[in-house]
């Protein structure tokens, strides 16, 4: 029999091959495994919808989205998704305590201005937070830092340093240190490497925060 960590990493195999066939971002896979089927989820940052509809169509949930983007709402709401326009930095305290069973931030914590009171919020208004995000500690941004003397560029972060969106640079090491200060406990964690194969489990922070492109956290509240 496996154990939970054997399991996580089995898991993760099996929606890297998911992701082959269906071209699905496999951090977006991983979030929907998280969640339990059937949950009230609210994703923040929804994008055009592609996680509320991976979340209905495999997960039965009654899953909603805020986006700030005009774009991005049309464009869900057009594929019959229940999307809203709204402001994660402002809107998110407008929602009553434990209005949903989760409440998720997908690659987008980095470009919030208030990260703090975000995952704050988000811990309120949901009874778990799952937050993916990338690792601005991984080593090839630092190598790209170090040899060239200019702001690195990804795959997964395509921006030049005067167009990017993301305004709080974030290691994992700088988010583990968030959540205690927040008094979030991590339920389950995962850090994916530019390749989308996940990190050995075993492994101290510090490796997660060398080797991890992103990272994907499922966090409750303490006590």
């Amino acid at each position: 029999m496996m154990s939970p960590r054997e399991k996580l990493a089995h898991d993760l195999t099996m929606r890297e091959a998911a992701r082959a066939a269906s071209g699905t971002r496999v951090d977006l896979l991983l979030i929907a495994q998280m969640v339990t089927p059937g949950s009230r989820v609210l994703d923040v940052g929804s994008g055009d919808g592609e996680l509320l509809e991976l979340l209905a169509t495999t997960r039965g949930c009654d899953a909603r989205g805020i986006e700030l983007s005009r774009e991005g709402v049309n464009a869900g709401v057009a594929r019959g998704l229940a999307i809203i326009q709204g402001d994660a930095d402002i809107d998110l305290a407008d929602y009553p305590d434990d209005s949903f069973d989760y409440v998720i931030l997908s690659q987008t914590i980095q470009a919030t201005r208030r990260p703090k009171w975000v995952l704050e919020q988000m811990l309120r208004v949901g009874r778990r937070a799952i937050i993916s995000f990338p690792n601005f500690g991984f080593w090839r941004m630092r190598m790209d830092l170090l040899l060239n003397g200019r702001m690195p560029s990804t795959d997964n972060l395509p921006y030049s340093w005067h167009d990017t969106p993301n305004i709080h640079f974030c290691t994992i090491r700088d988010f583990v240190a968030l959540v205690d200060e927040v008094g979030a406990r991590i339920e389950s964690a995962a850090a994916l490497d530019a390749s989308g194969h996940p990190v050995r489990f075993k492994m101290p922070w510090w490796v997660w925060n060398l080797l991890g492109e992103q990272a994907v956290f499922l966090l409750t509240r303490k006590g």
